[in-house]
């Protein structure tokens, strides 16, 4: 074998030896969207995916207001006045989040019908404008996910949440319903968490009396963070290849545990 020879030998081993993480940024890495990722749960998840060497492209009115983190680029979008950018988005996306959500709690009789079309507008229509967007391309990944969010409410009758409820429980129908007609390429979920220590819950947690009493009506005695639903989003997201049509519940043991 002259030197030639030797040194296409020893590049190819090189190559066919290339270290582990190499391989992961590499051959593993995915590009996801995430709608809303400036606070919160989107921040969380954000920081999540980027962590794992993901990339990811995130939509929100104030995207300065994310995580600065290599790997992710934010665009503006002020979902209920603009039509998606979707010239600012990738040919190919692995998975999209769509986060965003309120907590509007009103008595029943004081519900108008504006909060009911605004929380619709929100939470249903919101990710359905998103979905139909990018649906050409979550196409081209080889298995792509979508993950949109629900409540704990809808499936545990809770006072004053009728608005939010009326519309997350639309949200839940959607992704089973997507998860049907999308498979077996894209993978359709929801997360339904209870309270969840944000900036969007500080007027229910702005005070110590007010995180203890929340933590006492959960079995687990405590409320969740921002982190702990980016946790099981991004391996919704990111993992879980026979997981679809499924509403997780993030809830403490509120909606199945009784302690008496």
């Amino acid at each position: 074998m002259g030197w030639i020879g030797a040194c296409l030998c020893f590049v190819r081993l090189h190559v066919l030896a290339l270290p582990k993480h190499i391989e992961s940024t590499e051959l593993m890495s995915k590009h996801f969207l995430i709608v809303g990722a400036s606070a919160g749960i989107g921040a969380a998840l954000l920081q999540r995916l980027v962590g794992a060497g993901h990339r990811v492209t995130h939509l929100s009115r104030e995207p300065e207001r994310a995580p600065e983190l290599p790997g992710a680029t934010g665009v503006r979008w002020d979902l209920q006045h603009e039509p998606l950018p979707s010239a600012a988005l990738a040919e190919r996306l692995d998975g999209v989040a769509y986060c965003p959500g309120g907590i509007r709690l009103k008595p029943f009789p004081r519900l108008k019908e504006q909060d009911f079309n605004e929380e619709w507008e929100l939470n249903l229509l919101g990710a359905v404008r998103t979905l139909q967007a990018v649906l050409p391309a979550l196409k081209q990944s080889e298995m792509a996910s979508v993950l949109l969010f629900s409540t704990v409410a809808v499936q545990t009758g809770m006072p004053f949440h009728a608005a939010v409820a009326a519309a997350k429980g639309a949200v839940e129908g959607l992704t089973r319903s997507l998860a049907a007609e999308l498979a077996p390429k894209i993978r359709v979920n929801a997360i339904a968490p209870t309270l969840t220590d944000t900036p969007l819950a500080q007027r229910l947690l702005g005070s110590d009396d007010k995180r203890r009493a929340a933590a006492e009506r959960h079995p687990l005695k405590r409320i969740n963070d921002a982190d702990d639903v980016a946790r099981t989003g991004a391996w919704l997201l990111a993992d879980a290849p026979s997981v679809t049509g499924q509403i997780i519940t993030l809830d403490g043991g509120l909606s199945s545990c009784r302690l008496f």
